[in-house]
């Protein structure tokens, strides 16, 4: 149950080796040394890290769950897991891949596998976990999109629209379970510092854009916009105006931007 002044009790984390997810979970264990429950890949590379982690911010107890975005049907039985010491107050939905754009679009495998990671599993989680607090009358989802959706780019139209389609999802999300007790924010953030994100610019020969963020400002973000009731967010805040006029440019002129 979330307190008085709104800490989690328990927190799940679907993406549990994910920077930005993990730096969400550290803020809240700042206020509360909450239960975090990491669900990811069972042979994810940075599991024990993620555990080690949380352990060392606090964490009152960490748990891990095995958790395959690709397989869809074995969903429900992760999150009757993730219930089954109790509610669940906080869920992070913070599970994806980048790929490479060009790739991406030749490549019908890959393309499909991107698609379901990033969009159709977080359809799922989303409905499995909208189930669960609904059912409870009380809880907060925060779920990860990102500027790449709101306006789909030739650059990374196969990764935009997954995000395009995920956030469409939440923010419908969040006005179903809204009488029900139950919140979601969707969190719009630009580029995002993370390792895998570095890796990227390096593979790839990309430079860092304005208003590169660092995870940890994400989550300061998030958890002040989850206790203030808000449902969408971007970060930096500075993107949304930025957004807001590219959003306006006619397509013609829009490929031809250097973004």
């Amino acid at each position: 149950m979330i307190d008085a002044i709104g800490n989690p009790q328990t927190i799940l984390l679907l993406g549990g080796t994910s920077e930005i997810g993990l730096a969400i979970c550290e803020r809240y264990l700042r206020d509360s040394r909450a239960r975090v429950i990491l669900a990811d890949l069972p042979n994810a590379p940075k599991r024990d890290a993620a555990i080690a982690q949380l352990q060392a911010a606090g964490a009152r107890e960490v748990t891990y769950l095995d958790f395959d975005a690709l397989d869809p049907a074995s969903h429900p039985a992760v999150i009757d897991a993730a219930w089954a010491q109790g509610d669940v107050d906080v869920a992070i939905v913070a599970f994806g891949v980048l790929g490479d754009a060009e790739e991406l679009w030749q490549n019908q495998a890959k393309a499909v596998a991107t698609a379901t990671i990033n969009y159709t599993a977080a359809v799922s989680v989303g409905v499995l976990v909208g189930e669960k607090m609904r059912a409870q009358g009380f809880g907060q989802i925060i779920a990860m999109s990102s500027v790449a959706g709101e306006k789909v780019r030739r650059s990374n139209f196969v990764y935009g629209s997954t995000k395009a389609g995920l956030d469409g999802f939440y923010l419908g999300l969040g006005e179903a379970l809204a009488e029900f007790g139950v919140r979601v924010l969707v969190i719009r953030p630009g580029q995002v510092r993370t390792t895998t994100t570095v890796e990227h610019w390096a593979a790839t020969g990309a430079k860092e854009a304005p208003f590169t963020v660092d995870a940890a400002e994400v989550a300061e973000l998030a958890v002040d916009s989850a206790l203030a009731g808000k449902t969408l967010v971007w970060a930096p805040g500075q993107v949304r105006y930025l957004m807001s006029v590219l959003r306006h440019i006619p397509r013609p002129i829009f490929r031809k931007l250097p973004v």
